[in-house]
């Protein structure tokens, strides 16, 4: 199983003095956590994509590069890669470019956002969000796999003759994950291609997870890539960790009180219970973190966010090395000790795809019009 963290980039003041970052210094924050990542031994680093304030990391394929060069082992990501409002010509130029300054050690989640006013500044419309997530990722599909495309839709400009460079390192494209928290429409996208789905539950209960979760585990099946427990299922975490629960309610709790998005709501007892957030000891974030198998079924990646909220750069160090030393090594031989034999441990690699050969459902292209009928067969 692999572990790792996700990064917002949030530029947050820090609660307890009033201290707030430059943006130079959020982006230098996190990659250092990044190396300090690899450093105690988690598999992956994922940064989202964001256009507006009070978020920094606009250009994750610029960011995932640098961190390339400084590392040998961590697996880059996104936590979210927008689909809707990028150009597929220009993430399968990035994404294959970093492909090759990695070696391979690249995936990426496609999103749609959360940020409503980032469709008109590139052009497009929020209604179409999920027409465009459609057609942009079987366009980008092609690019990755084929030479001289001729194509036309709806939302971009016609490609004649087209081929985009560089071509995916070995000829395989990286590994997909469709991340969604609500749409069911791209739980059914990730099923049909048998892509990974990343369900970043952080702010949901698990009933929730379990539903989105299980159609698309049902999908996944139908359209016979395996199994509905083979699928490849990622979920979201955030931790917080101390020696005893109430030195970590102590530390965590202005942070809380006043993050980006929940803070002034609920009270951190009340979100804790209600979603995968944990604050307490390595023991309390490894039985919680356990018991989201029990309704999500047996998953291949788990990331947590740890660096958000205006927590300060030392801290947040403290809490990768937390992870990497004390929490994930039990979380790894608990989560395996669990697992069916005929249920992936993993999610694919390059070097797995690359085994694979040509001919493996990975790298086929299914025709525009069976998506369309897939969509409405499952609605």
């Amino acid at each position: 199983m692999q572990f790792g963290l996700f990064s917002v980039g949030d530029v947050t003041t820090d609660p307890t003095t009033g201290h707030t970052v430059s943006e130079h210094e959020r982006i230098e924050a996190m990659t250092a956590i990044a190396l300090k990542a690899e450093e105690v031994g988690l598999d992956v680093f994922a940064t989202g994509e964001h256009h507006n304030p009070p978020f920094v990391p606009s250009s994750p394929t610029t960011m995932l590069g640098w961190i390339a060069a400084k590392t040998e082992k961590l697996r880059l990501s996104t936590a979210t890669t927008l689909i809707t409002t990028n150009d597929p010509v220009k993430i399968a130029e990035d994404f294959a470019m970093l492909q090759h300054l990695s070696n391979g050690r690249v995936d990426l989640t496609l999103g749609r956002g959360n940020t409503g006013p980032v469709y008109p500044w590139f052009g497009k419309d929020i209604r179409q969000g999920i027409p465009l997530a459609v057609e942009n990722y079987h366009l980008l599909r092609r690019l990755w796999r084929e030479k001289n495309i001729d194509w036309e839709g709806k939302f971009r400009t016609p490609l004649q003759g087209y081929t985009s460079t560089p071509a995916p390192l070995d000829e395989t494209p990286p590994f997909v994950w469709h991340g969604s928290i609500r749409s069911p429409e791209i739980a059914e996208q990730a099923a049909f291609y048998g892509d990974g789905f990343f369900h970043n539950n952080i702010f949901w209960n698990s009933e929730h997870t379990q539903q989105m979760v299980n159609l698309y585990r049902e999908r996944y099946e139908h359209y016979g890539h395996g199994a509905a427990d083979q699928a490849i299922v990622g979920l979201g975490g955030q931790v917080f960790i101390a020696s005893t629960e109430a030195e970590a309610k102590r530390r965590f709790r202005p942070y809380f009180d006043n993050a980006p998005v929940y803070g002034h709501g609920p009270s951190m007892e009340d979100f804790t219970e209600m979603t995968p957030l944990t604050v307490g000891t390595p023991e309390q974030v490894i039985e919680k973190t356990l018991s989201f198998a029990d309704y999500a079924g047996d998953y291949q990646r788990q990331l947590f966010l740890i660096d958000h909220a205006g927590l300060p750069l030392e801290m947040a160090l403290e809490q990768v090395e937390l992870l990497g030393t004390e929490v994930v090594p039990v979380l790894r031989a608990e989560f395996e000790r669990r697992r069916p034999a005929h249920v992936p441990s993993n999610p694919p690699t390059h070097e797995s795809l690359v085994a694979q050969g040509r001919e493996s459902m990975h790298h086929r292209v299914a025709p525009a019009q069976d998506l369309a009928a897939a969509g409405q067969e499952g609605n």
